[in-house]
């Protein structure tokens, strides 16, 4: 049962990471310096004061610039690298007590939950961008932080719930990317090797 407990509590953060790559290990940092968790060796290296201190500049000029149109579009492709790493190191501090699963299977777990949750909010800012003429970036950014951080708490407290939350949003990020892909499909035929009959 701690296994599950365990894996479930790696799975929420990371996809967590997916959402805000700087909040769930600034969440974790803070919280192992409080001593409201305990991280094994190497991962105690969050909670050390100069990484709390990067931390919190990262999370500062993502939550800032995620807000800005044209701006966002940059922080989300770099995000495409650095959420997948960001979900495999946290869900490997949260799990690094777990014997029951290599930490390769975590790892690689991890990354995909990330880079799933990453994609899918790549794909929807261009579209929110398009339709409101950037005007609702601010808003869906606050949404996403707001979730990430929440997704973040939930997966260190109440990990199951935090699981089954992550699976909803995996369902939804799967259904608006196989969206995507038909919308995209059917505006360039020939791309596809499709022509349009005139």
């Amino acid at each position: 049962m701690e296994t599950i407990i365990a894996l479930a509590s790696s799975l929420g953060l990371a996809t967590a990471t997916g959402l805000n790559a700087y909040l769930p290990l600034l969440t974790v940092s803070v919280l192992s310096r409080l001593g409201l968790i305990q991280l094994g060796e190497p991962f105690d290296l969050l909670s050390h004061p100069i990484t709390m201190i990067v931390l919190v500049i990262l999370a500062i000029v993502d939550f800032i610039g995620d807000k800005v149109p044209a701006v966002d579009s940059v922080l989300h492709i770099i995000g495409l690298v650095i959420s997948p790493i960001a979900g495999a190191i946290v869900a490997l501090a949260a799990s690094s007590d777990i014997v029951a699963i290599h930490p390769a299977v975590v790892a690689g777990a991890a990354i995909i939950a990330a880079a799933g949750t990453q994609s899918a909010r790549t794909s929807i800012r261009p579209a929110v961008t398009a339709a409101t003429g950037g005007t609702a970036n601010s808003f869906v950014s606050f949404l996403e932080d707001a979730l990430s951080f929440v997704l973040s708490l939930l997966s260190i407290f109440l990990p199951v719930l935090a699981f089954v939350i992550a699976l909803i949003l995996a369902f939804v990020a799967f259904r608006f990317i196989r969206g995507a892909v038909r919308v995209w499909r059917e505006a360039n035929p020939r791309r596809n090797g499709v022509s349009r009959v005139r």
